[in-house]
This record gives C-alpha cells, sequence and structure tokens, in this order.
C-alpha cells in the first residue's frame, strides 16, 4: 500500500477537472431540492403524500431508463453530446418542478379524472418522469469520458475525484438550499435547474470531444472482451453484446449485493437512531455529516493508496468493511427500546457511538469502493464499449438500493429486524467469493495490475 497523499489529486487532463466541476456543480442542485421535495409538494401544493411517492418512484425508475439508454447514445454517438443535451434537457425539466401548479391549470380537462389522479399530481408524476430520464443519460456518459481522458494508472483515482465533487456539492447545495427554501421555497426547483444549465455550458465550452468516442471506433478496437465482428453489427446488436457479456454481467451482480448495503444508511439505519435511541431529526442529520465528511476527506487519500492493487482485491476489503459496518449497526440495534421506554444515558451514548462506527466505517467501504467497480468496469471492453457497460453497472446498483430498502424495510415491519444485519454480513462474504472467482476471468491489465498483462480475461 502506497502512503496516502493528497498529490495523487494532481496531473489530470484539464478536462477531468471540467467534468469533476461539472459533477459537483450538478450536485449542488440536486442538494438544494433534495430535502424539500417531499414537504414541498405534500404540505405547500397540497398533493397527495402517496401521489409524491408515486412521482418519485416514477422517477428513479425513468432515471434507470435514462441510464441504459445514456450507455448506448454515449457509445454511438459520443459521450460529449449525450453530457451535454442531458444537462441542457435537464435545466429545463428540473425548473419545471417550480412550476407545477402551471403546468396542471394547462392540462386538458378531463386528462386527471381519466386516471384518477388530480391535475397536480399529474402534473407532478409527469415532470418526475421527465426529469428522471433525461437526468439518467448523464451518469454513463460522464463516467466514459473520465475513462476516456485517463491513463490506465490513474483511473482509480479519477473515478475517486468524481466522488469527491459529488460529495462536496450535495454537501454544500443541502445548507444552501435551506437558506433558500426559507426565503423563497421555489427557489431550489429553479436552482436546481439552473445548475443543470450551467453545466451544460461547462460542458460545451471546455470539454473536448475524445478519441474512441464513436461508434466507429468499434470494429477498430477488438481488445479485451470485445469480438471481431464490431464493425459490421448493428448498433442495438452491438449493444446487447456489449451489455451482456458475462463478465459484465458478472459485476454487475456483485455491484448490485453492494447496493443492498448502500440502502440500509436511508431506509433502516434512521429508523434504528431515531426509534430504537430516541435521537431527534437535527441529532440524526448531524450524525449523518460524518458519511460526507469522511468521503471529502479520504477519498483521494485512500484510493491513491490503494493504487497499483488488484481491483477485485480492493474490492474485497470494502465488502469487508462494509460487513464490519453491518455489525456496528446490528449492535446498535439490539439496544433498541418498545416505544415510551428510555434507554440510560450511557446506552445511549454507545448506541450513537455505534451508529457513527457505522457510518464511518461503511463509508470506508464506499470509498473503495464506487472508484474501483467503475474503474474495472470500465476496462472490461473496448472504448467504445464503455458508455453501454458502466450503464449496466448503474443501473445494477439502483435496483439494489430499491431491492435493499424494501427488504430492509420487511424485516423491520415484521419484528425481525435482528436477522436484517447477520443476513447483510453474509451478502458481504458471499460478495468476497464472488470478487475471487471474478479475479480470475479478468486479465491483471484490466484488473489495475498494469505491469502484467497476462491471465483470463476472454469472454
Amino acid at each position: 500500500m502506497r502512503r496516502p497523499s493528497l498529490d495523487a489529486v494532481r496531473g489530470f487532463d484539464r478536462a477531468v477537472y471540467v467534468v469533476a466541476l461539472g459533477q459537483l456543480v450538478n450536485v449542488f442542485g440536486a442538494g438544494l431540492v433534495y430535502p424539500f421535495a417531499t414537504v414541498h409538494f405534500h404540505f405547500r401544493v397540497g398533493i397527495a403524500l402517496a401521489v409524491v411517492g408515486l412521482g418519485l418512484g416514477a422517477k428513479s425508475v425513468t432515471t434507470a431508463v435514462g441510464t441504459v439508454v445514456g450507455g448506448y447514445l454515449a457509445d454511438a454517438v459520443g459521450r460529449k453530446p449525450v453530457m451535454v443535451a442531458s444537462m441542457a434537457l435537464s435545466a429545463i425539466a428540473l425548473a419545471a418542478f417550480a412550476v407545477v401548479p402551471g403546468l396542471a391549470a394547462a392540462l386538458p380537462a378531463g386528462v386527471a379524472g381519466a386516471v384518477g389522479v388530480s391535475p397536480l399530481g399529474l402534473a407532478f408524476v409527469g415532470v418526475c418522469v421527465v426529469s428522471g430520464l433525461v437526468g439518467g443519460l448523464y451518469t454513463p456518459a460522464a463516467s466514459a469520458m473520465t475513462a476516456d481522458l485517463t491513463d490506465d494508472g490513474e483511473r482509480d483515482r479519477g473515478y475517486a475525484l468524481l466522488k469527491v465533487a459529488n460529495n462536496t456539492g450535495f454537501g454544500a447545495g443541502f445548507v444552501v438550499g435551506g437558506v433558500l427554501y426559507s426565503v423563497a421555497s421555489v427557489a431550489v426547483f429553479v436552482g436546481d435547474g439552473l445548475t443543470s444549465g450551467v453545466v451544460a455550458v461547462l460542458l460545451l465550452l471546455f470539454v473536448p470531444r475524445v478519441a474512441g468516442e464513436n461508434a466507429a471506433d468499434a470494429g477498430a478496437e477488438t481488445t479485451g472482451s470485445a469480438g471481431s465482428d464490431g464493425r459490421s453489427a448493428s448498433g442495438l446488436a452491438a449493444w446487447w453484446r456489449a451489455a451482456t457479456r458475462p463478465r459484465v454481467l458478472a459485476l454487475a451482480a456483485l455491484n448490485l449485493g453492494f447496493a443492498l448495503m448502500y440502502a440500509q444508511m436511508q431506509t433502516t439505519v434512521p429508523v434504528v437512531a431515531k426509534q430504537g435511541l430516541g435521537l431527534t431529526a437535527s441529532q440524526l442529520g448531524t450524525l449523518y455529516v460524518l458519511n460526507p465528511l469522511t468521503i471529502v476527506a479520504l477519498q483521494i487519500p485512500l484510493v491513491s493508496a490503494v493504487d497499483g492493487w488488484r481491483r477485485t482485491r480492493g474490492l474485497m476489503v470494502s465488502a469487508c468493511l462494509w460487513a464490519a459496518s453491518m455489525l456496528s449497526a446490528w449492535g446498535a440495534d439490539a439496544l433498541a427500546v418498545p416505544a415510551g421506554a428510555g434507554l440510560t444515558v450511557p446506552l445511549v451514548l454507545l448506541g450513537v457511538g455505534l451508529v457513527g462506527g457505522h457510518l464511518v466505517v461503511r463509508t470506508l467501504g464506499e470509498i473503495l469502493h464506487a472508484p474501483l467497480a467503475s474503474a474495472l468496469m470500465s476496462d472490461l471492453g473496448t472504448t467504445a464499449e464503455r458508455g453501454t457497460q458502466l450503464s449496466v453497472l448503474e443501473t445494477a446498483k439502483r435496483l439494489g438500493i430499491g431491492l435493499g430498502s424494501f427488504a430492509g424495510g420487511l424485516f423491520f415491519d415484521y419484528g425481525v429486524s435482528h436477522l436484517l444485519w447477520p443476513a447483510l454480513v453474509a451478502v458481504c462474504l458471499l460478495l468476497v467469493v464472488g470478487l475471487a472467482g471474478l479475479e480470475r476471468a479478468v486479465t491483471p491489465g484490466e484488473n489495475g495490475a498494469y505491469g502484467d498483462a497476462t491471465g483470463a480475461g476472454a469472454d
């Protein structure tokens, strides 16, 4: 392991920093809105909570669809055009949340009644669907662009830089959003759209089209897992072949397993902290700041420290960290008391320490997982297949978060939360076994050990 150093943030192509800055600005906009969407549209606009939930769920689904489409388009027409188009369209779609009442008033009479939803609800769901679809186009194109702009030895650090930008922007947006919403509630939605427009301009002016973006390059690049018939295959056939390669699907399946762990931070750990330990919302929010603080402080240094490791081994360490974090959450859950009862101060402090330990350790696992998984996937095919294959990775993560949230909720609803945590630990151990198997199926070069290109790897 190398000694951690912030020098790892230096030396990238200028366009990498522009993409990272764009990521920061874009996620800053998302942070403006994130805490307030449900509160605003249910309490201020008057949309039924079930319809708000339907809209947000629909946005999640269409984001996944957009991710798949974005991966295909990133390979077919290029990364930059997809990124710029996604942000330009998102600027309009996200700002439309500010005018949902006006859109509802413009709906033809009888449309809302035909579907059994109020005009306000129908307009809200419609904006959710469109914004999710156009926003989902961006991630696979940006991930592929980052891989295109980085050399083999710096790719892991490039993805780590994007992760830092994400968390810095989101945390800052959360703080600024609170101020904006208290002054003018719709300002957060206008600001979200505005930030996407700013990113579109940044990308258009300062990010080049990179070599290897176009589908025409697919036939010329047949290294790694690509087949020799890429030039003659139709676009959709080539997309399907790239998306369904065995090693791509194997890594996506492992990513789904990691996403089961990610889901608990949003779904079950807050229940343990609030209901089991009696923390207030403000206390829980303060505790959760540990997540972005840890990422901003340690993301680049830790990924730099494992530079040169085989990525699968870094992911194994990540899985072990996730397992340890679930054990910590299990301990906090074991302290939970029935409603109306109370914990002594020492036990509350112990519980808070266990939840804090969970947040820090799971964040260390996240720090290793996100960039290493993306970098590994980006090297499993040709440059012309990256967008597609990275979209498969992202879609698996979204499915895993949804599944993890649902499964975690079931454990708690049926009063068997004490069984959830050991089950998740078992999943982490299965991830280690799966990663060991995947390591035998990829070449050391694909796996981040660039000094040795021998070994397995053909699909």
